[in-house]
């Protein structure tokens, strides 16, 4: 299928079955986009969504984020994992307020200078809130590349530069068709051309698809997701429940060592307290977890004991 054609067929499909999403909204802000992309990375669009809403609510500018205590950011990011992010975006809106007058800048050099913004959502701001031609590649795009293009079930397990060759090549020179074609294929990615049970016969260009006249050869790898039951990662999130809801720092006695009193609520936090002391980590566990909460800037030391960060 030419290039024109594969264009116009998953542009066509894109305007028909895409999501009705509020940062693809027309009267989204610049900056709600980069806090959509920065809360997508590794979370599904059920989890954010609720959250994205909220945030928007709450700080509907950069400005309005800035002003706050790291540690709000950070509260208000409740179970979507990964909470560093939830500084970067802080920190980002820090950068936007003292360099760009509180305004989100609309180029992928200026984007990709702000804290925690890396050159895939630098790129993928500047497309979306502000219709620039760049060439977009998350997870989604890269496998139905793969998929498409060169005949493989997945691409390969990190993102090469013949990707990113490859992904510049089929961008559509028009700046307002490219911006639709990256948001196309990254839609088809997640709706259709998925990584466990692609619905082929959904597919608008099946036609085309090297994969499928290869005969849908398996993966040549095994993807390896990432543990969390009894892992450090679950521990700390456990500990980070804790501090959300903590109104005043929180002892480490009590991180360490269970109330005897299993009605204790203190301060508000006696349910994720219990559940922390419910996956019973061996000391050694708590303190790498506590530790590293305190060395990646998630919680502050004060004499009464650990809270989230000022």
């Amino acid at each position: 299928m030419p290039l024109a054609e594969l264009h116009a067929a998953l542009d066509s499909w894109f305007g028909d079955t895409a999501r009705d999403l509020p940062w693809r909204a027309a009267d989204c802000s610049a900056w709600g986009v980069l806090v959509s992309e920065i809360m997508l990375q590794q979370t599904p669009v059920v989890r954010v969504l609720p959250v994205w809403e909220e945030w928007l609510r709450r700080w509907p500018a950069p400005a309005d984020l800035a002003r706050e205590p790291a540690g709000e950011a950070v509260r208000s990011w409740g179970r979507l994992g990964y909470p560093r992010r939830a500084l970067r975006l802080h920190a980002a809106a820090a950068a936007i307020v003292d360099n760009h007058g509180g305004a989100v800048p609309g180029s992928y050099p200026e984007l990709l200078e702000l804290p925690g913004v890396g050159s895939y959502t630098a790129a993928a701001v500047a497309a979306f809130a502000f219709g620039r031609r760049e060439t977009v590649v998350d997870t989604n795009i890269r496998r139905v590349h793969a998929r498409l293009f060169t005949g493989t079930a997945l691409p390969a397990p990190a993102l090469t530069a013949g990707e990113m060759r490859l992904a510049a090549q089929l961008l559509p020179d028009d700046g307002a068709a490219s911006v639709r074609w990256n948001a196309a294929v990254m839609e088809l990615g997640a709706l259709v051309c998925t990584a466990r049970a692609p619905k082929c016969g959904q597919c608008p260009v099946r036609g085309a698809c090297a994969w499928l006249a290869a005969g849908e050869p398996p993966p040549t790898y095994t993807p390896k997701g990432q543990a969390w039951h009894g892992t450090d990662r679950q521990v700390r999130g456990a500990v980070m429940a804790v501090l959300r809801l903590a109104e005043s720092p929180v002892a480490r006695e009590l991180l360490e060592q269970a109330p005897a009193d299993l009605g204790f609520d203190a301060d508000g936090i006696g349910v994720p307290l219990a559940a922390l002391h419910r996956l019973n980590p061996a000391p050694e566990q708590l303190e790498r977890a506590l530790s590293g909460l305190l060395s990646d800037g998630l919680a502050e030391l004060h004499p009464g004991g650990l809270r989230l960060p000022g």
